[in-house]
């Protein structure tokens, strides 16, 4: 179970301001490296001041820089949606990929990608750039879904478990994964490489509105778990203990799930099933700023964000001129920590 909060009356504008101060100057540093870094060096303050067809102008504001600012977005994305889920389910095994959340918003998005370019949705008078404006609405309608889904199957035996949930979703999981790997036999090579990049994970920058979309959910995704954040940290009482102390359970409940379905659509259209970053941001969080949610939540979608824009750098870098995707990257760091975070879960179990 994931602990009590700590230090739950000493959040203060004082320590949120250092808290926020020391986010961003770590992401500055992060974006630096990973505009800075990569098969040609570039030097971001001589770029910053050269011409616009000048090539190290060209990279760094036209390749390097969007992609840096989308991997922030994903990554705060991520990292928050995981906090939420953690402290709402009790459980240090959620996030978004490992319930089947991002599976879920992937499936739906990647129906809507292909269902968008087809001649029957011109022929109803939907232009093209409206019609793939359903991407993101058909990813939020998956990862909400999903995540009923989830929930009443595992409730189904009157007791929702972490093992219960996590099984729920790793099998959910694999069952969108066969459905977009039979998608994906069926589509041409164009859409097959597209449709590979959502199941490995790859940062993709489709253009400045996918960008501002995914800004847009991050925001509306903070919103809500910040005004949650109480509610959770009563939570870590136990759901009777949270009622007794005023919390509407069901509420915080639909509150939370909704905000991780927000914040999965805003990130699978451009970034695809992106892996344990709201596994890990969380747990390092929790050490260093304790389980007070009104500090977990806001350090997570700063770390998530300082997270994935490292692990991009390294995707772009650690080969040479051949670039990993991603998720490959965030995968290899965090499945041992999957594995690690099992065991010690079954440990605890058997103690008590």
């Amino acid at each position: 179970m994931i602990d009590a909060p700590r230090g739950a009356g000493q959040v203060t504008p004082a320590s949120t301001a250092v808290l926020h101060a020391v986010g961003a100057l770590a992401l500055s540093g992060a974006v630096l490296a990973g505009v800075a870094v990569g098969p040609v060096d570039v030097d971001p303050f001589a770029a910053w001041s050269a011409p616009v067809d000048d090539p190290a102008h060209v990279i760094l504001f036209r390749a390097r820089l969007p992609r840096v600012l989308l991997g922030a977005l994903v990554g705060g994305a991520l990292g928050l949606g995981g906090a939420g889920l953690q402290a709402l389910l009790h459980n240090p095994l959620a996030c978004p990929h490992i319930l089947g959340i991002s599976g879920g918003a992937a499936l739906l998005g990647i129906i809507a990608m292909i269902v968008a370019p087809l001649p029957i949705v011109a022929a109803l008078g939907v232009p093209a750039g409206a019609a793939f404006a359903f991407v993101p609405v058909a990813a939020f309608v998956g990862a909400l879904g999903t995540a009923a889904l989830i929930r009443v199957v595992a409730s189904a035996s009157g007791r929702v478990t972490p093992h219960t949930l996590l099984l729920t979703g790793v099998v959910f999981n694999s069952f969108a994964a066969a459905l977009i790997t039979f998608i994906n036999s069926l589509s041409d090579f164009y859409r097959s490489h597209g449709i590979l990049a959502w199941v490995v994970g790859t940062l993709v920058v489709r253009g400045p509105a996918w960008t501002w979309a995914a800004l847009a959910t991050l925001v509306v995704g903070l919103v809500l778990l910040a005004a949650t954040a109480r509610d959770l940290n009563a939570l870590a009482l136990g759901e009777e203990g949270a009622v007794s102390l005023g919390v509407d359970v069901g509420r915080a409940r639909r509150r939370v799930y909704l905000a991780v379905a927000v914040l999965v659509a805003g990130a699978v259209p451009v970034s695809g099933m992106i892996g344990f970053v709201g596994l890990i941001v969380p747990h390092a969080v929790r050490l260093l700023v304790g389980s007070d949610q009104r500090r977990v939540l806001p350090a997570s979608l700063w770390g998530g964000a300082v997270f994935l824009v490292l692990a991009d750098t390294a995707a772009r870098t650690v080969l040479g001129a051949t670039e990993l995707p991603v998720g490959v990257v965030t995968a290899l760091c965090g499945g041992p920590f999957f594995l690690f975070l099992l065991r010690r879960q079954g440990r605890r179990e058997l103690a008590v």
